[in-house]
């Protein structure tokens, strides 16, 4: 089941006849470059907060939108995505979700999911993915067809291989593209100009990548969000989704001549060249 979307501001709204529920988002900047998102169910006027860097910003906009805050949705450990539980925590009391691995990594963390697990807001439901590879215990929670995915997807990249493996992330990566083409990409950071710049020295004749890099930098000059993307838009523009691409392979394989041509040592030299971009 999918429920009605309704993006911050009214930009997109279901059919009010739908028996579906609802869904409402609200997208959150934090820190520097990070985003924090409050997933509210209509209804009941529940909410919870995916990764929260830090806890006013948050209390502001439940304040201001007069919702009920009940749950935190940890995507992995990082302070940048938990910092704000122990603000959030000392004003009341919230489950706390995060994968069964990070007891004593994530502050207050209540409930340990895994993969396949179901996570409740209001009436609202959401599905647990295991996506170890940025950390080994990161989780993605999807909602609908709205994908909440930390650090593991980003729009036009990945996140750094800190505690993973090359082959985990990849997994990761194949799992995640499963998913229908009009998933709606939620990502930790506000990366998306400089990703595609990267993409840009790989697959420079890929026309949508021109496309979307012309209109991302035209919404960052406006001071604009470029978040969410569309698995769709991932999978045409996102280096780290094509690893059949020709002609990234063969700009590869021009500066490591033996480079194996295997998916996963592909996306395993991607990672080192974007690690040193």
């Amino acid at each position: 089941m999918r429920p009605n979307l309704i993006l911050d501001g009214g930009a997109f709204c279901g059919n009010d006849s739908s028996p579906e529920p609802k869904m409402k988002i609200f997208q959150i900047p934090l820190l520097r470059d990070n985003y924090g998102y409050l997933i509210v169910c209509p209804k009941t006027n529940s909410a919870a907060i995916v990764d929260p860097s830090e806890a006013e910003p948050v209390l502001a906009r439940v304040a201001e939108k007069k919702i009920a805050l009940k749950t935190i949705l940890n995507t992995h450990h990082h302070r940048d995505h938990t910092g704000g539980n122990e603000g959030l925590l000392a004003r009341q009391q919230l489950e706390v979700c995060g994968h069964k691995s990070d007891q004593g990594r994530i502050f207050g963390l209540t409930r340990g999911v895994d993969e396949g697990d179901e996570v409740a807001v209001g009436e609202l439901r959401g599905k647990v993915f295991f996506i170890p590879g940025h950390t080994t215990g990161h989780v993605a929670y999807l909602f609908g067809n709205n994908l909440f995915c930390g650090d593991t997807l980003f729009t036009a990249g990945c996140g750094r291989i800190f505690e993973g493996t090359p082959e985990q992330m990849h997994a990761s990566l194949i799992k995640l593209m499963a998913l229908p083409d009009d998933t709606k990409i939620y990502c930790g950071h506000e990366y998306t100009e400089n990703n595609l710049r990267f993409a840009m020295t790989l697959e420079p004749k890929n026309y949508k990548l021109v496309s979307r890099f012309e209109k991302v930098k035209a919404l960052r000059a406006r001071g604009l969000s470029t978040v969410p993307s569309t698995m769709e838009d991932e999978k045409h523009t996102n280096p780290f989704l094509r690893w059949e691409s020709k002609e990234i392979q063969s700009n590869l394989k021009a500066g490591v001549p033996d480079l194996k041509s295997d998916p996963v040592a592909i996306f395993a030299r991607i990672r080192k060249l974007k690690d040193a971009f």
